[in-house]
């Protein structure tokens, strides 16, 4: 006997989300009940129906069992919580719109849900991320390859519907495919629930980037300041995420902030000195990154730029978010 699942996809319609439902289509094992898309991308101007409909048609006879729901262009927990609502199977599984699930993932997903104890809310599947053979990493590849020690990730994650609904789902004020998975995580172990990691494997591909892609990622920093308000200063530890460099970005951008103001009320030796703090700062910081890459010319002019971008951007993120978010309360109490 085989357990009901349903599979929800949010997606801004990619180029990768033919890839993605072709290899959901072509896994081996015991169906999903329903495939529930999310399109979430702007109503305005009205989104152009032919990249969808492509990416629909490699679904085979899955194509009856696949819902398609309009989003409100709020991030992926808005969508995912969107795509809940329409589920009535005992088990719905998140999968991101750019990863591949593997040949055997439906009977590895089948293997994971009837493991389940019955206190056990999540199983989330094991990511890969492929790199490049024959040359190192660049940095956005090792950014990307960290999606693979994620305990949470939410790229594939199987959760029991009736547990999300009482918890009210995901939290929305998370506008980014970003810490969201680790704030629900958290809230179900809080209310004694476990989460035991499945068998079933899911590649995730290192997508294109641009060369500023980096600095966008620094808008992250929000979410953190998110985590901190609602679980505590030791979120990093119990999440087990890296606690990354903010501090260190803070320090760098109060150096160079600190070097303009004495340069113009004409402080020249503290500016001087504030201004090669910023300068160590700063090498140290890009030196760190060109290192473990392959030290193109490309790489290191991109590595070089955003490394004097990055720091500002990260420390105005972290402020903005910890304003912002200054009087959040658990989301429960706001899904009321």
């Amino acid at each position: 006997m085989t357990t009901p699942y349903a599979v929800v996809i949010p997606t801004l319609v990619r180029d990768t989300l033919a890839d993605c439902l072709a290899a959901l289509a072509a896994a081996y094992g015991p169906r999903p009940e329903r495939i529930v898309l999310v399109d979430d991308r702007p109503a305005t101007p009205v989104p152009d129906p032919e990249p969808l409909e492509h990416a629909l048609s490699v679904l085979g006879d899955l194509r009856a069992r696949t819902t398609v729901l309009p989003g409100e262009a709020r991030g992926p927990a808005a969508a995912r919580n969107t795509g809940l609502r329409a589920v009535t199977e005992p088990w719905v599984v998140f999968v991101d719109d750019d990863v591949q699930v593997g040949p055997h993932w439906c009977a590895q997903l089948q293997r994971d849900l009837d493991e389940a104890t019955p206190d056990t809310a999540g199983v989330p599947g094991v990511i890969t991320v492929p790199l490049p053979g024959g040359r190192r990493p660049t940095d956005w590849e090792r950014g990307t390859a960290v999606l693979a020690r994620a305990r949470w990730i939410t790229a594939d994650m199987a959760y029991r519907t009736e547990v999300l609904h009482r918890a009210g789902g995901f939290d929305e004020r998370f506008p980014r495919a970003h810490r969201e998975d680790a704030d629900l995580a958290l809230r179900l172990l809080d209310a004694g629930w476990r989460i035991r990691r499945g068998c079933r494997t899911t590649l995730h591909p290192v997508r294109a980037a641009s060369r500023w892609a980096s600095v966008r990622r620094q808008r992250g920093h929000a979410d953190d300041a998110l985590m901190r308000r609602l679980h505590g200063p030791d979120w990093w530890e119990r999440t087990v995420s890296p606690r990354g460099r903010i501090r260190r970005h803070a320090a760098i951008t109060a150096a160079g902030a600190a070097a303009c103001a004495l340069a113009v009320t004409g402080h020249r030796r503290a500016a001087a000195a504030c201004a090669a703090g910023w300068a160590a700062g700063t090498a140290e910081f890009a030196r760190a990154r060109i290192a473990p890459g392959p030290r193109t010319p490309e790489e290191v002019a991109t590595v070089l730029a955003t490394s004097v971008v990055i720091p500002p951007a990260a420390t105005w993120h972290r402020l903005a978010g910890a304003w912002r978010h200054r009087h959040a309360r658990a989301w429960p109490e706001v899904a009321r």
